[in-house]
């Protein structure tokens, strides 16, 4: 694997909530790797064909203003070796070309970053029992908010018939996703060919998914032998979750490939770009609307509802938009933002249930 960084691209700057990243200027005597594992403070960094343990410095984890500013799987990093280079210390991350971030679990509206400096990201579905439109379309946000190239890959075509699938791939686009899409199945080899020839030498690809649908069997069958351990198959066609920690693995083509583990929760937070690429048909429609602060429910001239009303629109897709769009604005409020607007809802529901003569709890 080579050490040169790739060549890099315009990336957007970090959202004015979100401190921004503390990239590093490597200096005399700092060698370039790149993070390949992650596992809480420990890191394993590859330089040439060499891969060693290395950990943050002090001084690193000190001008970490937030999470943003630690390492993560695919970032570009500066370091110094020791021991004759059997591990390593991390001094810096460098500049990012791209991303890939969620609203991290639980409560706080704060990111986590997943990975980094990525060209595709392999959206995988199965075609038996994980498909699910809405849960794709936040996929595609997720990814296209970080300047990632999106594939969908649907699984396990060997366990539905062809015109299931066909009905499938009649949804997606129904949907106004217009990604490419290859059904794969790991069983046949089915598309096995068309993925491979989309990591090319010197890309960075990553796959991303639920639990069970195929990801560890595909890499497997990418790298070209069973190195990484697959769960048995249930009955229902669906897998058992064996990833347990994001790593870059090196393909013998030269490519990259990210595998990690499924993602329960993909939280939206402030993915304004991104959601608008990934709803173009809602965007490009509201252009038309007569007004400029058209809400798209029931104003005159407004271009969206008539281009549903002809058949253009699908209903599901501006339901989806405009749920994903108040989630991200909302969470991404300040924490005193959103207490004041529950506190206006909240005051709200008890006028009107006094207006009604009855208690809430009634």
């Amino acid at each position: 694997m080579t050490t040169s960084r790739p060549r890099a691209r315009a990336h957007a700057p970090a959202p004015s909530h979100a401190p921004a990243p503390s990239f590093h200027t490597p200096h005399a005597g700092e060698a370039i790797a790149r993070v390949t594992a992650v596992d809480r403070d420990q890191y394993l960094v590859r330089h040439a064909a060499h891969e060693v343990p290395a950990r943050l410095t002090g001084r690193a984890v000190h001008a970490a203003d937030s999470p943003l500013d630690l390492p993560c799987v695919g970032d570009w990093v500066s370091v110094t070796y020791h021991d004759a280079g059997t591990h390593a210390s991390i001094v810096g991350i460098l500049p990012r070309t791209s991303f890939l971030r969620r609203r991290r679990p639980g409560g706080n509206a704060e990111f986590q970053m997943i990975a980094a400096n990525i060209d595709v990201a392999f959206i995988v579905q199965s075609c038996h029992f994980d498909f699910n439109v809405r849960r794709l379309e936040r996929y595609l946000v997720m990814t296209r908010d970080g300047h990632i190239e999106p594939v969908i890959l649907l699984t396990k075509t060997d366990l539905i018939a062809p015109a299931t699938l066909d009905n499938l791939l009649a949804t997606i686009r129904r949907a106004g996703i217009g990604a490419r899409v290859i059904p794969l199945s790991n069983v046949s080899g089915q598309g096995l060919e068309a993925v491979r020839d989309l990591i090319q030498p010197g890309q960075t690809c990553c796959l991303l998914g639920s639990s069970g649908v195929g990801k560890t069997t595909l890499v497997n069958g990418l790298v070209g032998q069973s190195e990484l351990a697959t769960g048995a198959v249930s009955h229902s066609g669906e897998g058992r979750h064996t990833t347990t920690r994001r790593q870059l693995i090196a393909l013998e083509n030269g490519g990259l490939l990210i595998d990690m583990p499924g993602m329960r929760e993909l939280g939206m937070l402030d993915v304004g770009d991104g959601l608008d690429a990934s709803f173009a048909d809602v965007e490009a429609a509201s252009i038309n609307c007569r007004f400029a602060n058209c809400t798209h429910t029931g104003e005159p001239g407004c271009a969206i509802q008539r281009a549903i009303a002809q058949g253009e629109l699908d209903p599901a897709q501006l339901q989806s938009y405009r749920k994903l769009k108040k989630e991200s604005e909302f969470l991404g409020m300040s924490h005193p933002e959103r207490r004041r607007k529950d506190r206006a809802f909240g005051k709200i529901v008890r006028a009107t249930v006094k207006a009604r003569g009855r208690r809430p709890d009634d």
